[in-house]
């Protein structure tokens, strides 16, 4: 590494304590790799590298500073990575710590984005297609002076349609809204929950008088019209007892019967049919039909 790129890195700073004041990039690593885990001098080693070289962290956060993530905590995780550079880095066989380290960095802060930031499972491919065109976007916009069109992102991206459909999916998934934000900055604006669409009960009584339509043809034509005049009619049962020529009771008992047969139907005989407890005949009146004639 050269004298140039030491400086930039922060050799000029003060080591710490413990330290040789003229300590290489190669001595401090040695010491990291070859003293023990408790060791204050290797603590004090570690300590010097990342001063050195917080600026390949900085560098590779300020990538994402558009990220819903705080700096701090991106922060963290970018000098996990340069940690591990440290501790996992050969100066016989690489070119210098920061060549190694860049890509340990931003492939730890890339996994922290893919394994921890989705709220919803994506495939990887889908990730790294979102990461892309949203930093093209950036770029077209300020370029074309407005927000790019679809097919402009994917030529610009080199993706198809369908995969910037996939990659727009993505970012939904990875940037979630919450249902009590507001949906603008207007202090009595609605919430993106106020918005949402509730359960409509229409619908499923839709779907039962669709199979209740079904089986009613399966009940006889006075027990259909009862229902009719009953229940579309608003008539009482008086009425259609008056209506029909029959007493009320044998209306209430033809109604029963087409209610319990029609209700046996929709539930594939789960309830059996409800049977009416016997009733007195007022004396000097003639035995009504059974509900069963229709």
């Amino acid at each position: 590494m050269s004298d140039s790129r030491r400086r930039r890195g922060g050799q000029s700073a003060p080591l710490p304590a413990g330290l040789p004041a003229d300590a290489t990039d190669e001595d401090l690593i040695e010491l990291v790799q070859s003293l023990p885990v408790d060791s204050a001098q290797r603590g004090a080693a570690y300590e010097a590298l990342v001063r050195r070289y917080e600026f390949l962290v900085k560098a590779a956060v300020r990538r994402y500073r558009d990220s819903p993530e705080s700096v701090e905590d991106l922060m963290q995780v970018g000098y996990l990575g340069l940690l591990k550079a440290i501790s996992n880095y050969n100066p016989e066989l690489g070119p210098g710590l920061v060549a190694y380290a860049q890509p340990c960095v931003s492939g730890e802060l890339k996994r922290h984005f893919r394994d921890k930031r989705w709220q919803v499972r994506v495939q990887r491919a889908s990730q790294e297609h979102m990461l892309a065109v949203r930093g093209i976007r950036a770029t077209l916009t300020q370029e074309l002076g407005r927000a790019p069109a679809s097919h402009e992102l994917a030529e610009a991206t080199g993706l198809s349609l369908d995969e910037l459909r996939e990659a727009e999916r993505a970012e939904m998934a990875f940037r979630p809204y919450y249902l009590d934000a507001p949906v603008s900055a207007d202090d009595e604006a609605a919430t993106f929950g106020e918005l949402l669409g509730d359960d409509d009960m229409e619908i499923e009584q839709a779907v039962d008088s669709d199979a209740l339509w079904a089986h009613l043809p399966t009940l006889p034509q006075r027990q259909q019209r009862i229902l009719a005049m009953r229940f579309y009619g608003n008539m009482t049962q008086a009425e259609i007892g008056e209506r029909l020529g029959i007493s009320q009771m044998h209306v209430s008992r033809l109604l029963d019967a087409a209610l319990t047969r029609l209700r046996d139907c929709l539930t594939d005989g789960a309830a059996p049919p409800r049977k009416s407890s016997p009733r007195k005949r007022p004396a000097g009146t003639a035995p009504q039909p059974d509900a069963s004639s229709g």
